[in-house]
Parts: structure tokens; C-alpha cells; sequence
């Protein structure tokens, strides 16, 4: 359904019970990111906020997309898969053989809602701008601050609007903005975004460059503003499908090449002009759980802001999952396993991306398995398709298993892995969040082949499954490595032969001589896989231990394969893979990047927060999730490792 504007989305959610008003004064610096990252981990993604008393003329939504009840309020569904299966029906009438005419005119109708779905530019003005700001001044609208460590206010939940100067062609994306004074913000966008080639064209032309971001109204325009989409698609026709309206836009009235919705609640206008210097933009506190780092991004110079009458500013924030943009990441990835599955994978069965591999980080795919090797054809497919090309980790099951019942899989993908030959590594571009390659947007990956193998896949060389491990001797033997920290064998309970290490790294060379020296002990044989993360995090964590070993781990750079003669069977060989998610370091790893901080909330703000709780209207005091995290930090005021270095 298509919703009218941001308005009636807060009044709907109001009315579910989704959506909680506070009136008390709450600061957008840190007190609104703290308060909410409180309530989106509460459970089930808590509640949608408005925050009415910002000391501004206009209110803050956060949370709305927080869970998947309020997703699906969003884009109009009982469920997320119901939008795939729209779109597979599509793509099967489509793609069927129309051999007469009553197949032909079967398609007229669906011809008829394409043309319905496509967004229409109306004359005069919409109601985004209602009221035009004489002087435009973005530091008058509460731009929140998220975390003590960002480089200021940021917009985070734009809705940015650039054309192709070639072509007309339109781009919709979402890339935060750093607000840096009344007039100026820094744009984000990243070599690989389509705004970003935008640029660089206009950069040829050596023209200004025309930029136009909406913040609110139907909230399916947000949400296609982050979708996946190929260069040639509107993402305001994928919109038009997801609410089976039109969007209607308006153009702008500074930047008139420039159309924007119609309803949107704010409309920030300017320009990136190509003969600028480039501004230094960050950090700030990112969905991977890290500062993301600074660097150098182009100035929007703002010439225009106009606003609708009562309009609400909408917000996120992002950081150590789960958050609000868990939900976004589900569903574009429900969304998009049909397209997927229709035209480019089509042994693909279904797709899953958990909360702890902050989307590109770790993704699982079921197949229907078919012949010898096909799980690296998908492998490569896979990492060939769009943005799943900054895809870290893949783990490939088959149809013998859910692989939404996590136990399951993971007795599944063991009993069919061997370390030694069905682990496959690959570099390529990463996304340039990702702070543990040594090379910015450039690193390794790793695919997981957990299908059952065809004969031609087998090696009679290794040790088979059948070797009975135990928990209890396996934590006896390691309590004698001192660097050994915390050890988690509950897999290893559940037949899952895996172990989570808490390791103190303290030399060169450190983890490979530990990994040797784990698997030569006759009571570790039968473990496949070995993963280490930072000392100070409690590996029987089991969500924040993943969560932390997925983004510190460089696949192909960090890997340690251990292959020996087994001490039970000595004509097998006894394989098993360690896998280094500790903090790289240049006098350890010989690693030169900078290396970034976990996301925390300071001490004054959580204080704050606390004493004004029971004001809030929230229920049940909830205290900071960053209570937990203060010891993981690697120095109480260092964003990055060696900065100043």
C-alpha cells in the first residue's frame, strides 16, 4: 500500500502500538543515539520513538524500520517473502512462452501496472515545500549526533538525489552526510556508488554538479534508497511496485534539474562542485560495530532547504548490532532472492544474511545441489553479482537442511566439510568499511562449502567424521596455554566440531605457532575449525564473538591450516582450519592501516540518560548497551590505533 507521507506511517504506527511519544527535552547530541540504542535492543527491536521536545521547531523519528513487524508496515506487506513472490510470479509470466494471442493480451494487464508503477513529475509545487527556509541553514534542523567519537552531526537517513549528465538517468541512494556549517556537508559516497560516476562525469564536464536530498515521506522511498538495484533501474519505480502507486516528484526549486517526492518532510538542495577541495569527513560510528575511518569526501554546498508544514525530521543511528538497519539488510535480502534465483543463480534455494555479519560480512546460501563442483560455480556467480561482490565470507549448504535453524546448519555444513580441500579463498573489492584488509576496499573471502559431496569431491586421504571428541579434555588440555583466555567448546557439545578461542596475541608469528600447537594434541583431532578472537571478548558470547571475528578477519591473509598425520589413524591426515579475528597490528601483523575503536557511549551521556529515564515514558529501566563493551576498547579516547602516528 502506498502510504500519503511520513505522517500518516507515525499515526499508523501509533495506532499498532508500535510507536512511543517522549516530551521531555532530549538533546539530538548523543542523548537521542543513546536513548534509542537502548530500546532497539531491548527485545524484538523495541519500539519506533518520536522524540517531540528537541529543543528545534521539529520532532525525531528513530527506530521506525526496527523490527520486522514495523519493516513490513513500511513497505506495505503481511511478510517480507510475499515481495519476492510478486516479483518471481512477474518474472515467470514474463519469461513464459506467449505462443498465442490470448497468452499476449494475458500480459496487457500487468503491462498496464508497470506503466502505473513509473513516477511521474507533476507541475507547481508539492508538499515538501510548503515552507521555504529564506536563509537555508541545515544546523536548524536537529541533525542528531550519534556517537562522542563522530566528527559531528550527521544526516543519516538521506534520500539523495543525482543525475547522469550524459543520459538523464536518475540515481536514488543513501550515503550519510557530515554536517560541517549552515550551508555545508560533506557527501559519502563511495567509489563503487552510482552517485559516485555520476561525479566523475560531471568532474569531465567540469560542471557543477546538481544533488537533491529528501528526508522523509513514504517510507518505501527510504528503503529503495538502500536496495541493491542495477545502474539502468528507478529506484523510485521499485518503490512504485512496492507501494503499487506512482511517486509523484517535483522539481526542485533551486536546482530545478532535479525532481524529488512530492510528500517528502524535508528538501535539502545544492550542489558538489568538481573544482573543490575535498573536505576531511569522519569518523563516525558505522553499522560494522567500528569508527569507520576519516578521509577525504566532496563538499555539498547547500542553496536551498524548504520543508513541509509539521514536518518530522527521520533519523537512524548505526553501531554494534543489532540496530535498525538489521531490518533494512532483511529486506533486501527476502527482496532480492527471487531476481537472484530468476536471473543470474538459479540453483539458488535461499538466502541469509545474520544480524552478526553486519550484511556483507557473512552471508549463507542454500542450493539444490546437482553435479560435482557446483558449489563453486555459485561461489563465483555470487561474487560476481552487484554489491555481493564485498561479500566476505560465504557458506554454502544444500536442500538437507534450514538454514534459518542455525544448529542444524552448522552440524550440517561440518559433518560435510573438510578443511583441507573444501575451503576455498579469493580477493577482490571489499567494501571500504571493512577495516581489516590491509588494502582499503581490497581484500580477502572465503567460501565455506558445507553441501554433501558428490564422489569426485571426496578424498580418501583425511580423517572421516567419525572420530569422537570431547568437550571436557579439549578445555582441560588448553587451560595450560596461558595466552588462552576463554574457551568455548559448547559446539563441540552439540556435535558441532568448533571451538571459539579468547587469545591474547603477544609476538610475530604468535597464532600460527598457537594453532600448530593446539592441533597436536591427540585430544583436539576431530575439531575442523579453530576461530580466535581479541582476549578481552568472551568468546561463550557467542553473538558478539562472530560479530567481532567477522569483522577482524582478513580470509585469505588470516588463515591457518594445520595438516598432519593423525594420532589415531596414522594412515589419514588430521586437517583443521584456524581462523585470526584478533586486532591486526603493525608489531604483531606487520599491518600498516589504522585500526578503529568498537562504538561506545561516553560516560556523561549514559549518566544523562540515566537520571531522566523514568521521565521518558519508556517503561522498565534499560541500561546502556555500552556498559558492556567499555572493556573491549583498546584506550578510552583513541577512535583509531595510530592516528597521530
Amino acid at each position: 500500500m502506498a502510504w500519503k507521507n511520513q505522517q500518516q506511517f507515525i499515526d499508523a504506527l501509533e495506532k499498532a502500538g508500535e510507536l512511543i511519544r517522549i516530551k521531555s527535552l532530549v538533546d539530538p547530541k548523543l542523548e537521542i543515539a543513546e536513548i534509542t540504542d537502548r530500546i532497539s535492543k531491548s527485545g524484538n527491536g523495541g519500539k519506533a520513538l518520536l522524540f517531540e521536545n528537541t529543543g528545534y521547531d521539529f520532532p525525531v523519528l528513530m527506530n521506525a524500520y526496527g523490527s520486522e513487524r514495523r519493516m513490513c508496515m513500511a513497505l506495505g506487506v503481511d511478510h517480507l517473502d510475499d515481495v519476492a513472490k510478486e516479483i518471481e510470479n512477474l518474472f515467470k509470466l514474463l519469461a513464459s512462452p506467449k505462443e498465442g494471442i490470448l497468452d499476449k493480451l494475458k500480459l496487457l494487464p500487468k503491462l498496464g501496472q508497470f506503466a502505473s508503477w513509473m513516477p511521474k513529475v507533476k507541475s507547481g509545487r508539492g508538499e515538501c515545500q510548503e515552507v521555504v527556509m529564506t536563509d537555508p541553514d541545515i544546523t536548524k534542523i536537529p541533525v542528531i549526533t550519534c556517537w562522542p567519537k563522530d566528527g559531528g552531526p550527521f544526516v543519516t537517513l538521506p534520500i539523495i538525489h543525482t543525475k547522469d549528465p550524459n543520459n538523464n538517468a536518475r540515481n536514488v541512494g543513501m550515503y550519510r552526510m557530515q554536517v560541517f556549517g549552515p550551508t555545508l556537508t560533506g557527501m559519502h559516497w563511495h567509489k563503487h556508488k552510482v552517485s559516485a560516476k555520476h561525479f566523475a562525469e560531471y568532474k569531465k564536464l567540469n560542471k557543477r554538479m546538481p544533488v537533491a536530498v529528501a528526508l522523509g515521506g513514504d517510507p518505501a522511498y527510504a528503503y529503495s534508497a538502500t536496495a541493491p538495484l542495477p545502474e539502468n533501474v528507478d529506484e523510485y519505480m521499485l518503490a512504485g511496485f512496492l507501494r503499487k502507486k506512482k511517486v509523484e516528484l517535483v522539481k526542485c526549486i533551486s536546482q530545478p534539474d532535479i525532481e524529488v517526492p512530492a510528500d517528502a518532510d524535508f528538501i535539502i538542495e545544492g550542489y558538489v562542485d568538481p573544482n573543490d577541495e575535498l573536505i576531511w569527513e569522519g569518523p563516525f560510528g558505522d553499522h560494522t560495530g567500528y569508527y569507520s575511518l576519516p578521509d577525504w569526501y566532496p563538499r555539498f554546498h547547500i542553496t536551498a532547504i524548504t520543508h513541509k508544514k509539521n514536518a518530522v525530521y527521520p533519523a537512524t543511528i548505526v553501531g554494534i548490532p543489532p540496530q535498525e538497519d538489521a531490518w533494512l539488510g532483511k529486506a533486501t535480502e527476502r527482496i532480492f532472492l527471487a531476481p537472484i534465483k530468476m536471473t543470474m543463480v538459479p540453483e539458488i534455494l535461499d538466502m541469509d544474511m545474520p544480524i552478526e555479519g553486519v550484511f556483507h560480512n557473512l552471508v549463507i546460501t542454500k542450493i539444490k545441489k546437482d553435479y560435482a563442483g557446483q558449489g563453486q560455480k555459485v561461489m563465483n556467480a555470487m561474487w560476481g553479482a552487484g554489491q555481493m561482490m564485498f561479500n566476505k565470507i560465504l557458506v554454502m549448504a544444500d536442500e538437507g537442511v534450514s538454514i534459518q535453524d542455525y544448529d542444524s546448519l552448522a552440524k550440517y555444513v561440518f559433518k560435510n566439510l573438510n578443511p583441507a580441500t573444501d575451503i576455498f579463498f579469493s580477493t577482490g573489492p571489499m567494501d571500504v568499511l571493512d577495516h581489516s584488509c590491509s588494502k582499503m576496499g581490497f581484500g580477502g573471502k572465503m567460501c565455506i562449502d558445507g553441501t554433501a559431496k558428490f564422489e569426485e569431491e571426496l578424498s580418501d586421504n583425511y580423517l572421516e567424521n567419525s572420530i569422537k571428541i570431547s568437550a571436557d579434555s579439549i578445555e582441560k588440555k588448553l587451560k595450560s596455554f596461558l595466552e588462552i583466555k576463554v574457551v568455548n567448546a559448547e559446539l563441540v557439545k552439540k556435535d558441532i566440531p568448533c571451538l571459539i578461542l579468547s587469545v591474547e596475541k603477544n609476538r610475530k608469528g604468535h597464532l600460527k605457532e598457537l594453532h600448530q600447537q593446539i592441533c597436536s594434541h591427540k585430544e583436539l583431532e576431530g575439531i575442523k575449525m579453530i576461530l580466535y578472537v581479541e582476549h578481552t571478548v568472551d568468546a561463550n558470547d557467542l553473538p558478539i564473538a562472530l560479530w567481532r571475528f567477522c569483522n577482524n578477519l582478513d580470509p585469505k591473509r588470516d588463515f591457518l591450516l594445520f595438516e598432519n598425520p593423525s594420532q589415531n589413524n596414522p594412515e589419514k591426515i588430521f586437517s583443521c582450519m584456524g581462523l585470526d579475528g584478533i586486532r591486526k597490528t603493525k608489531e604483531f601483523d606487520n599491518f600498516h592501516r589504522d585500526w578503529p575503536n568498537i562504538i561506545v557511549a561516553d560516560d556523561e551521556t549514559i549518566k544523562s540518560v540515566d537520571e531522566k529515564w523514568n521521565e521518558l515514558g519508556l517503561g522498565t529501566f534499560i541500561p546502556s548497551p555500552s556498559l558492556k563493551f567499555k572493556d573491549q576498547m583498546y584506550g578510552d579516547e583513541a577512535v583509531v590505533e595510530s592516528l597521530s602516528s
